[in-house]
Order: structure tokens, then sequence, then C-alpha cells
């Protein structure tokens, strides 16, 4: 209806610009003047839909149109057969008619019935050469339920139903154009209409996204490739100005990611448990990240809700640091702590700067300074270097290994629990990382100390000093002060 348009058409058919697997498709009043213009746009097209609607909707006929159901149907017939006549003139082009009953949920159904057949017959419709027939919910007014016994019915009544393409376009004004679509699909209905999105008409359209992946995620093919989501989101925004909400299904950026400590723990136990030729199956996730062109780095962030699940996915995949169940969980108490004083999320490189202020970059009271290791008969010795309030003190010990004869040069009241060793990275960067958890007289429960160095002794003996000065922070006032006096007179 608008020079724009009408240029827009003509610089995609002039410049070759539509694929060879696509058909042009334009949409007109029941009105001669804009028929004209929409055939003349088409010149050269080499498959074109016209595409035109008159509304069948009471209210229409009594306010807008002002004419009766005999009257509205002839107004369409003279658009139809004008359609025809101008469509006979470039034969070049392969021509298909599209036509909607507009308003089509709120019409009565033998009126939208009948008007549909006398088109097709108009048309010439055959099952070589299909009417394309758009039953809309123009305004979503009822249950997707209702909508598709309403294409139901007419899959069943109208007379040349074998000559026709039961297409269905559906509005959002209720939320549920997508639902509205599927179920008219399992009624009977052959084609969907509907927007990258939604971003449609008020409300907008069914989503053609959430449509397809929906069929994807019950192993049915679209048709439509999406496997580069993220590039199409980014270009539909740029385009048209709309953001895509990041909840909005599968596009969202958000959609695949869990806050939610059990949702983290069910995904982590899920991508641990799969191999790259078993079926997706993973908890809270309908269809694989990588299908759409999205990785794993963000289906896991953490949070004041997140457990020690998320943080220690967090932890693996994005530094390598497999951690402990226990430390797990005593780490994750102080990742909610700190999560519920600072709001927000936490990412993955805070994670990693609070695990460091946690375990490794403890330097108070005790900072690890060097060791020298020798060998004692079956047994092991050090002599341990270490500041103390600014004093540098050497320490000696033996024991049945470095960590035994480190914590015998400390001459603490601890007690080992357990002590594990895992690799970080592989190669020449790999790095050794020590967990070990222990217990102080005079203070409540268990504590972990996480040591890492390229060498593993060293990881072991700075693991042993971690511990020691979180055990340490945890005691009263006076019982630290006491040990420290101790360890200062050896």
């Amino acid at each position: 209806a608008s020079q724009t348009d009408f240029d827009f058409v003509r610089a995609l058919i002039e410049g070759g610009r539509i694929p060879e697997d696509v058909t042009i498709s334009v949409l007109s009043q029941c009105r001669e003047h804009l028929i004209r213009r929409t055939m003349e746009s088409l010149a050269g097209a080499k498959r074109a839909i016209v595409h035109i609607y008159a509304s069948t909707a009471p209210a229409f006929l009594t306010t807008v149109f002002k004419k009766t159901k005999e009257e509205v149907i002839e107004m369409t017939l003279e658009s139809v057969r004008l359609i025809k006549e101008l469509a006979a003139r470039q034969p070049e082009t392969q021509w298909a008619l599209e036509f909607s009953p507009e308003n089509f949920s709120g019409s009565e159904l033998a009126f939208a019935r009948d008007i549909c057949d006398a088109v097709a017959e108009t048309w010439g419709a055959s099952p070589d050469n299909k009417l394309i027939v758009n039953l809309p919910a123009t305004v979503e007014l009822a249950t997707p339920n209702v909508f598709a016994d309403q294409i139901e019915w007419m899959c069943r009544e109208l007379r040349h139903r074998g000559s026709m393409i039961i297409s269905v376009h559906t509005h959002n004004d209720r939320g549920s154009a997508v639902a509205a679509a599927e179920l008219a699909v399992l009624a009977g209905a052959d084609r969907i209409e509907g927007c990258l999105f939604g971003n449609g008409e008020r409300t907008g359209n069914a989503d053609l996204v959430t449509m397809a992946l929906n069929l994807f995620s019950q192993g049915i093919d679209p048709g439509l490739d999406f496997s580069q989501l993220d590039r199409v989101a980014r270009t539909a925004e740029g385009l048209t100005g709309l953001p895509v909400h990041p909840r909005h299904p599968y596009a969202g950026d958000l959609v695949f990611t869990a806050f939610s400590g059990s949702h983290q723990d069910a995904i982590k136990k899920g991508m641990a448990a799969r191999t790259p030729e078993d079926p997706w199956n993973v908890p809270y996730l309908p269809v694989d990240p990588e299908d759409l062109g999205r990785g794993y780095d963000s289906i896991v962030r953490v949070n004041s809700q997140s457990g020690k699940g998320g943080v220690s996915y967090i932890m693996e995949t994005a530094h390598g640091l497999v951690m402990p169940r226990r430390l797990q969980v005593e780490f994750s108490g102080a990742v909610q702590r700190h999560a519920d004083s600072k709001g927000g999320e936490i990412s993955p490189a805070e994670l990693w700067d609070l695990f460091g202020q946690e375990y490794l970059k403890l330097k108070k009271p005790i900072l690890y300074a060097g060791h020298h290791l020798v060998e004692r008969g079956k047994g092991q010795g050090v002599t341990l270097t270490v500041r103390l309030d600014k004093q540098t003190l050497g320490l000696s010990g033996k024991g049945n290994g470095p960590i035994a004869a480190v914590v015998n040069a400390l001459g603490l009241p601890v007690e080992l629990h357990s002590y594990e060793e895992r690799s970080i990275g592989r190669g020449a960067d790999a790095k050794a990382a020590a967990f070990i958890e222990m217990s102080m007289e005079g203070v409540k429960g268990i504590t972990f100390g996480v040591g890492i160095h390229e060498n593993i002794i060293t990881a072991s003996i700075l693991s042993v000093i971690s511990v020691v000065n979180r055990l340490l922070s945890q005691a009263p006032r006076e019982v630290r002060a006491e040990m420290l006096e101790k360890l200062k007179e050896e």
C-alpha cells in the first residue's frame, strides 16, 4: 500500500535477493487499487503468494463494512477474479493465492466455511493448485483447545478440503499463540504463520522459534535451521530494535542457566554422566545447548540461591579444579554468605578470587616462606621457614611423610582427617592441588585447607599452612594467642 513497501519488494526481486527455496508473500486488502499495485510490485518474481483478507466477524460486517454476508462474499470474489486476471498477464511467475477470513476465531463458522469454499471455486483450486486458506485468531478470544475445535470443524466441513492448504495465524493476546498453533496442527492444520520471537501486532504472533524448537525437542525436524540461534537473535534485535527477553524460550540469555542449588546439582550430575554418543538426557535442559550454537559455559551461574553443585561445576569447568565433596559443601557456604552480602550474581572470576581469599592467599597469622626436605631413615624430615608477626622462624620436624613432618614442625594440636591430591590442567602447564582436612583442639568442627603449586610437595605443605591459618582464625582469641606464643618459643 505504501511506496516503501513497493520499493522493498522491487529491490528483493530486481536484486536477486530471494533465495531459490523461498517464496515471497504479499498481503493486500480486498480493494482494487491495492491489489493492482501489489501485483505490479511482483513483476519478475519466480514464485509469489498473493494473500488477501476480509473479516468475517459479525462486528466487522455491521460496523466496519456495513455489508451483508452475501455482499462480503461478492467483494472477496471480485478481488479473486482480479488477481486471477492480472496473474494471467505474468505467466513467468508461479502464482499461489492465500485467503484469510480475518477474525476467524470470532466468526460464525458456517459463514467462514462458505466464503472459503466460494474463493476456492472462483480461483479454480485443485489438488495440484491448492488454495491456502489461512484461519487466523486475529484476536485470541479463547483457550487453545477451543481454537483447535474450530480448526477441526473447518477441516471436516469444507467442501474443497482436498484442494486447500489449511494455515493458521495465531495471536498472543492471551499468551497462548504457540499452544494454539500446536493444537491446531493436531486438529488438522497443514501450515503455521508466525514471527521470529513472536514480534507481531499488539501482543505479537506465534513465535516460530519456540514452535520449531518445541518440535525439535520431541525429535521432529521443523525444517528450520536454528543451529546459530544467538546470531539469529542478535540480528533480529538489531533490525527491529526489540530485545529478546532473557527468559524467552530457547533464545533468551538465561534459559539454559540454573541459579537454584538443586537444579545446579542435577545438571552437574547429568553432564558428568553423559557421553557424546548418548541421547540428550540432562535434567532441566530440554535440548542440548550445542544444537543451538550455544556452549555449556553459562548453564550454571552462581548467586545466593546456588548450592555446592553449581559452585563446584563452575570451579571445575571454568578453572579446572575438582573439589572433594565435603569441600564443595564448605566453600558453597562461603559463596552464599558473599552473595547475600553483595547481592546479584558471582562471575567465575569472582568465584576464583573468593576461593583464593578463603584458602590460597591466607598469610596470617602464619606466612609460608620456604622449606627444605631431608630423608630421616624410613621417615621424612623438614625444615620449614615461616613468618609470624614480622618474625622469621625456622621450624624442624619429622614424620612418615612431608605432611606429618610439617605438622610436627608446627607443633600445634591438630588432627588430620583426610588428604587428597589432584591435578589442574595437563602437560607442562599442569599444577598440583592438595586438599587437607583437619581439626584443632579448642576449635569446633573440621576445616579444609588447599594448596596449589607446580610441585606436589610444595602444594601439600601449602595446604597444611592454609588449614592451620583457617583453624586459628576460628579459635578463641586467648587460645590462638597461647598457641602462637608456643610456636615462637620453638
